[in-house]
């Protein structure tokens, strides 16, 4: 009845990935299907890598994604598509903000940011690639990038039969309600 479908949010420490992944499994839970989710912040608040995997169906177990197992990775930022890109399986899509977000290593100047994220992803996996910061400030506010790249997932999974707007409008903050509409919209379209 329902095809069980994993997901894999992937970015750096304060970019939404955690509320966007809320949207979603509330968007999920709404249309009827057993979701689990998880989620680890590591160093977020330091500006380190955060993933959050949520996975639905009819029924499932675990919210654990294995290596090769996730239908969709969302890369929040580019270099964090590769730090996971493993995670991906070989017919999966990878939604990916061409975003560049130094690490505290990279901003110590300790090393550089490495080139050729985006190249090395398309080389080996199907990608979408959207610049949702520059659709986010656009939209007026850089930081509702994260319900830009929602958007993409929505529109690259066929999930069509939600309700999504709604569902944003019952998760996200009252005052940020229009814009984070505005931005699924903006990012839908850009797929």
């Amino acid at each position: 009845m329902k095809e069980s479908k994993s997901a894999l949010l992937v970015g750096v420490g304060g970019q939404g990935a955690i509320l966007t992944a809320k949207v979603l499994v509330n968007g999920l839970m709404k249309a009827g299907y057993d979701v689990k989710m998880s989620e680890v912040h590591g160093m977020s608040q330091r500006g380190g890598s955060v993933s959050t995997q949520v996975h639905w169906g009819e029924k499932v177990w675990s919210p654990v994604i294995g290596k090769g197992a996730a239908d969709i990775i969302v890369a929040f930022e580019k270099m964090e598509a590769v730090r996971y890109a493993d995670f991906l399986k070989p017919d999966g899509v990878a939604v990916i903000n061409d975003y560049e977000m130094a690490s505290s290593s990279i901003a110590a100047g300790l090393c550089e940011y490495p080139q050729g994220c985006l190249e090395a992803m398309q080389k080996h996996y199907r990608c979408l690639v959207l610049n949702a910061e520059k659709i986010a400030e656009d939209l007026g506010n850089a930081k509702c990038m994260n319900i830009v790249l929602f958007g993409g997932m929505v529109k690259a999974l066929h999930m069509d039969d939600i309700d999504w707007e709604t569902v944003i409008a019952e998760t996200v903050p009252p005052k940020f309600r229009e814009l984070n509409l505005k931005a699924y919209r903006a990012g839908y379209e850009a797929v």
